[in-house]
């Protein structure tokens, strides 16, 4: 988002919550990575923060393997944010995964009730069929994408979460927007390593 805003662009009423708390993060800014963290731990402190979130996210890869990138857009209350990046050589099922991973590590409070809508049938059933937890009762043995997925549980264990699946490429406005952001970061320059691919885990 290029406009600036301050928190009373997010529906807050005037209290003395709020007054006590507004010079803290009165300056206007853009809502980058960093910003959207200093909003949440800011209404965090009022007490506003126990809304649903809701997370959708995407990914892609250009013959996968190949380049690719994923897509985010988080919603809570009036507050929108996007997030994207691109990698030089991934695949899709990484590039879905990792999207929910920098999702849920751009949060700054923990125990929130969250619903990610993806259209990748692998990470939703990976998660609420229970593949995960059988996955790593025998160490990820012959399975892909390991440092990932310990890079997600404890991140998942910190909230209340729900995966729900959504067609891509359907009429859901933000899964295509998602789509979107992935593949333009696919496509884009400042392209990352994806180390754990490289690695071959």
């Amino acid at each position: 988002m290029s406009q600036h805003l301050t928190l009373h662009h997010f529906g807050m009423v005037t209290s003395s919550a709020y007054a006590k708390h507004v010079n803290r993060y009165r300056k206007p800014f853009s809502l980058g990575t960093s910003e959207f963290s200093i909003i949440f731990a800011a209404l965090n402190e009022l007490g506003l923060t126990n809304q649903q979130l809701i997370i959708y996210t995407d990914g892609a890869a250009r013959g996968n393997p190949g380049r690719g990138g994923y897509g985010v857009v988080l919603i809570w209350g009036k507050v929108r944010k996007e997030l994207s990046q691109g990698y030089r050589m991934t695949t899709n099922n990484r590039m879905e995964l990792l999207a929910v991973i920098e999702a849920l590590e751009a949060l700054t409070k923990e125990g929130l009730s969250i619903t990610i809508y993806t259209d990748s049938q692998y990470v939703v059933n990976s998660v609420e069929k229970g593949w995960l937890w059988n996955w790593i009762k025998i160490n990820f043995k012959d399975k892909k994408n390991r440092d990932l997925w310990e890079r997600f549980v404890p991140l998942y264990k910190k909230h209340r979460i729900k995966f729900q699946w959504v067609k891509g490429h359907a009429t859901n406005p933000e899964n295509n927007r998602c789509d979107e952001l992935a593949t333009a970061a696919a496509d884009g320059g400042s392209l990352l390593v994806d180390e754990g691919y490289e690695r071959g885990d």
